[in-house]
């Protein structure tokens, strides 16, 4: 049922999918408000308190109505699974990006291709070369599809029902909503959304840059992940960038030319620079990504029957 729950959702992602502004981002921004509102003091406790209250009580009576809905009725409980996945499985809210500007660069279009990068990313672009922009869109694509795809079927593996599906995406937005603020009166309150997320992140950051090793070049992701993920700022971030690059033969990272400024990053991959073609195989690494989880998951099911 997991496996027959998740490739329902994908097919409808494909044929129907969300507004994330509408259908996600704007009520998640409106629960952290009311959370932030009643409970920010600029201490971090007060943050500790305020994500206790706002991810585990959803997570539990989520698991809770799953469980109750699968012993009265299997085909409530499967409809349940559908509509919470349907909701938290987020393949098409990054991936028309990604396919717009491809197709962009494909054309010759450079400055639509910088405009979307910029409106994907929610910052300037101004300066970004072909070759920039594929390697910016490559990076935000391999992070998206963990962050989007990957990771959130993974916690809705290891946790009963869709709940471990809703845990996850409702962390990662209050540390990606709340780890932005650097305002003095907001003060402190974030910092432990962003550790409770990089805690719950911790293992399918590494399961998906394993996949990705598994389905690309295996020697090279590994080789990358071992020497050139620490580089990176963000250890989860690295890990994922590295182990896609080395996977796809491609040099990510590296300082680019954004407003005028250069911003520098270390290197991470090995062999050619990014551009259109890589994008396109980016695009493979991905479908062949989720094509795996897929079959280990029927897999695992099997086996669990069998038994």
């Amino acid at each position: 049922m997991t496996v027959l729950s998740l490739v329902i959702v994908l097919l409808l992602e494909q044929m129907r999918p969300l507004p994330e502004s509408r259908a996600m981002a704007a009520p998640l921004a409106r629960y952290a408000a009311f959370f932030e509102r009643h409970f920010n003091g600029g201490q971090a406790g007060h943050g500790l308190i305020a994500w206790l209250l706002a991810v585990l009580p959803a997570s539990l009576a989520c698991a809770a109505l799953s469980l109750w809905l699968m012993a009265t009725s299997p085909l409530l409980g499967f409809f349940w699974n559908v509509a919470v996945l349907y909701l938290t499985l987020g393949f098409r809210q990054f991936s028309h990006y990604y396919t717009d500007i491809h197709l962009a660069l494909r054309m010759g279009e450079t400055a639509r291709a910088r405009a979307l990068l910029a409106e994907w990313r929610g910052r300037s672009a101004d300066g970004l070369n072909a070759g920039e922009i594929a390697r910016l869109a490559m990076e935000e694509a391999l992070v998206a599809s963990h962050r989007h795809v990957f990771g959130v079927m993974i916690w809705f593996v290891l946790l009963p029902g869709p709940s471990g599906a809703l845990l996850y995406r409702l962390a990662a937005f209050l540390a990606r909503h709340w780890s932005g603020r650097n305002d003095a009166e907001f003060g402190a309150f974030g910092q432990f959304a962003t550790r409770a997320f990089a805690v719950i992140d911790w293992l399918p950051v590494r399961v998906t840059a394993s996949l990705f090793a598994v389905v690309g070049d295996f020697e090279d992701a590994v080789y990358c992940w071992r020497t050139q993920a620490s580089r990176w700022p963000d250890e989860a971030t690295g890990i994922l960038l590295a182990s896609g690059a080395g996977a796809l033969g491609v040099r990510l990272g590296m300082p680019v030319v954004e407003s005028g400024e250069v911003t520098e990053r270390p290197e991470l991959g090995l062999g050619e620079e990014a551009d259109a073609d890589f994008m396109q195989s980016g695009i493979g690494l991905v479908w062949r990504t989720l094509v795996l989880c897929l079959l280990l998951l029927a897999l695992l099911g099997i086996a669990s029957w069998a038994g």
